[in-house]
């Protein structure tokens, strides 16, 4: 999603837009719209050319008020707007789609093994795939698209923590691109709606083959198979739409937080040179990156009952579509929320979502985040754009799939990194 910096009075008509155009976000100015309907009309309706209506939330506390209150504002009928006015069929099965008590029986035995604290001992073979998978590219010289690299960088920790084949990984990243970026030319098989239904099928397809044949074991879709939940194990079902959406959850975000903070910090070189001159601002850059990124672009919830919102009245069985990125620069919670800032503080964004749906891969990501930032800022002196820039056409995923670059090793740096390479074959 291409990121601006709006000036100048709000001043566009409410009626006129249409945030469910995923070319807003490819080629659109997203943020200039989302400024004025925060000015003028921060919870405001949408009706779609085929009837389908769905209410914009776009301020950060009525933001947090629809991801918090299950009471009020529900998951289980669907979460995304590419399934508005229809009932998602995962919905009570797909921790995502659910709602307490649901959603906690699934998610407590699910914190166990996706916590920092039980992630924490996977942190080096995680920095071994950053120097393997992404920075080892700079060791060819001349351009590199580190969007397109960081595609695959979460496929390498997600896919060995569930157990999947490494020869599947490939498609399985294609596949979860084209299920959130179904109309995106470069990745669609067919138009797309045929691109978002063969992505599904596939998918599925993939994980129950998987399910039915797995031995068991102590990765995660075994721990999937043998959990309790609520007094009982999954269903094939249940557990097929939870490794889907573990796996898309991770596959969609992580890569353009990457490519979107980098972007930044390239267009806020003081806030580089502040990194490179402190490495202890890794972790707040991280936060910012995220926050300036926003890669979840929007979470849906139904209307449980008549409420008001933000001064509209909803009612009962009305979509609302929270978006995040338009939280993230909410005004009245942000300070200057244009400005990149490595050492924001506080910075209380919602990237991960809010409340109890707030994204139980969110330590993991950190994790790698960090991970990979500390270990550019040990060997990247300097990077600069090298080429056209390509944001992708989805309204769900705010991302950028191609950012050419090219880098200077700060001094010693791609010693540093051929060592760590070296010592990445002899440990792995």
């Amino acid at each position: 999603m291409r990121i601006t910096v709006p000036t100048g009075e709000p001043t566009i008509d409410p009626d006129s837009v249409d945030l469910f155009d995923p070319t807003l976000y490819s080629t659109g100015d997203p943020h200039a719209v989302w400024r004025a309907l925060r000015a003028q009309a921060p919870v405001h309706r949408q009706t779609l050319p085929d009837g389908r209506s769905f209410w914009n939330v776009t301020k950060y506390h009525d933001v947090n008020d629809v991801l918090r209150d299950h009471t009020r504002f529900t998951s289980s009928k669907g979460t995304l707007l590419s399934i508005l006015g229809s009932q998602d069929p995962a919905g009570g099965k797909m921790m995502a789609a659910s709602d307490p008590p649901v959603h906690s029986a699934m998610r407590e035995p699910l914190m166990k093994v996706m916590s920092h604290r039980a992630l924490k001992d996977r942190q080096p073979q995680i920095r071994r795939i950053v120097h393997r998978r992404l920075l080892a590219h700079l060791l060819d010289g001349g351009t590199w698209d580190i969007a397109a690299a960081a595609a695959d960088f979460p496929m390498a920790f997600t896919g060995t923590l569930m157990g999947l084949p490494e020869r599947d990984w490939p498609r399985l990243t294609k596949l979860t691109t084209m299920a959130v970026a179904p109309t995106d030319s470069e990745f669609q098989e067919g138009g797309g709606h045929a691109t978002l239904v063969a992505a599904h099928h596939e998918l599925f397809d993939y994980f129950s083959r998987f399910v039915r044949r797995h031995p068991g074991g102590d990765d995660l879709v075994g721990f999937l198979a043998s959990m309790e939940a609520g007094g009982r194990r999954l269903r094939h079902d249940e557990i097929v739409y939870n490794c889907y959406s573990l796996l898309l959850g991770a596959n969609v975000t992580t890569p353009h937080a990457i490519a979107s903070t980098v972007l930044a910090l390239i267009e806020h070189p003081g806030e580089y040179r502040r990194l490179l001159a402190d490495p202890a601002l890794v972790p707040g850059a991280v936060d910012e990156g995220l926050r300036w990124s926003s890669p979840a672009n929007h979470f849906m919830r139904y209307a449980v009952r008549d409420l008001e919102l933000g001064g509209a009245r909803i009612a009962r069985g009305d979509a609302l579509v929270t978006w995040l990125g338009s939280a993230n620069r909410d005004e009245d919670v942000f300070p200057e929320p244009y400005r990149f800032d490595v050492s924001r503080r506080p910075n209380r964004h919602v990237a991960f979502g809010f409340g109890p749906h707030y994204c139980i891969g969110a330590p993991l990501a950190k994790i790698a985040l960090n991970l990979l930032f500390e270990e550019i800022v040990r060997v990247v002196e300097e990077f600069e754009v090298a080429g056209p820039v390509e944001h992708l056409e989805s309204n769900f995923v705010a991302g950028i799939k191609h950012l050419p670059l090219a880098a200077r090793f700060r001094a010693g740096g791609e010693r540093l990194l051929r060592d760590a390479l070296r010592e990445g074959l002899v440990s792995a």
